[in-house]
């Protein structure tokens, strides 16, 4: 895990330092490294994400044999399909783990703006309901981070809290029924562009510009800072509060996003969708190598932990395993998850 190891020093994604002019300053973005430390940190990330790959292939490779419509065409979209909700939300979720944060309220979140575009688009336009869905989702991310950042209430009750909240309130808005929706699959389903769904094409443009924003920006440093050594990153003047904010803002959107995926591709909007969504989301993120005490984790390493959960998922539904043992392969894949990540932070220290 990255730290800050002087007042004019900053981490960046792969563990190396930038300079800052101190309290209050301005922090260049030069991505200038640090040494040795910086060296070991860099061919450390390296063999994770190559591992991850590794087990990626080799789950390719297992389907691809055991099951003959594993690597069709229709197959491999389906599982982009499969991953984009998840995914679209697993980006931003990202930044916040590295900044130390983590937001459990997802799943209902998504649910509660999908029923509520669908039950106002009922006496509007579909684009009404569209513009409420995406504010809530903003407004939520606006919430949970003022809880964490100004009440400086633990992020995981703030937003299991939220969680139960926003459960509770799409049952009563739905009154516990399904809405139908009409008129809006092309969101969920239209495939513009080499017969890839838009909610992929969504997930990949996201994830682009969010590793550039992490890799890059004042605001991605700035994020690893906070995660590794927040008391180190005030010193020189990182606001932290602030850039916190602005990542559970980014995971509302991305939840409003998700929630208006589902009901395009599901023509309906059900106050129980995206039931455990948040899990999901946390094991890809931990998968891809983002460490629970922050300062670490990488938007490319979280896209192969989703589709590393995505293959698995597909090739057991190809091989008619049961949806209960999905569920334990998906628990047991978070345990793994967690495991190597206070392994890897048992070895950074040595």
């Amino acid at each position: 895990m990255a730290n800050v190891t002087g007042k004019n020093q900053l981490p960046t994604e792969a563990g190396g330092t930038g300079a800052a002019r101190g309290p209050g300053g301005p922090v260049p973005s030069d991505g200038a490294v640090d040494g040795p430390r910086t060296a070991r940190r860099r061919t450390r990330s390296a063999p994770e994400l190559a591992a991850l790959l590794v087990v990626l292939v080799a789950l390719i490779a297992f389907f691809w044999f055991k099951s003959p419509y594993f690597m069709t065409k229709d197959n491999i979209v389906n599982v982009l399909t499969a991953i984009a909700v998840t995914g679209i939300i697993a980006v931003p979720g990202t930044m916040l783990l590295v900044a130390g944060q983590v937001d459990l309220s997802v799943g209902s979140g998504a649910a509660f703006c999908g029923v509520m575009m669908a039950t106002v688009s009922q006496d509007h336009a579909l684009i009404v309901g569209v513009l409420v869905a995406v504010g809530l989702g903003i407004l939520i991310g606006l919430v949970n981070g003022l809880l964490v950042t100004v009440l400086r209430v633990n992020a995981l009750i703030a937003t299991l809290g939220m969680l139960a909240v926003l459960r509770g309130l799409t049952e009563v808005r739905a009154h516990g029924a399904t809405v139908t929706l009409a008129n809006f699959s092309g969101l969920g389903t239209a495939r513009p562009f080499l017969n890839i769904p838009v909610p992929g094409l969504l997930l990949l443009g996201i994830a682009i510009l969010a590793a550039l924003v992490m890799r890059y920006t004042v605001f991605g440093r700035s994020l690893y800072a906070a995660g590794s050594n927040p008391v180190a990153a005030r010193l020189v003047g990182v606001r932290g509060g602030k850039m916190i904010v602005i990542a559970f803002v980014a995971s509302g959107l991305g939840v409003a996003l998700s929630g208006l995926i589902l009901d395009s591709q599901l023509s309906a909007a059900s106050p129980n969708a995206a039931t455990g969504l948040e899990l999901s989301v946390v094991t890809a993120i931990v998968l891809g190598g983002a460490s629970l005490s922050g300062g670490r984790g990488t938007i490319q390493g979280t896209i192969v932990g989703l589709l590393i959960i995505g293959v698995l998922n597909n090739g057991l539904t190809l091989l008619s395993v049961s949806s209960f043992y999905q569920q334990v392969a998906s628990g047991t894949l978070l345990i793994i998850a967690v495991s190597f990540d206070q392994l890897r932070l048992r070895f950074a220290k040595l």
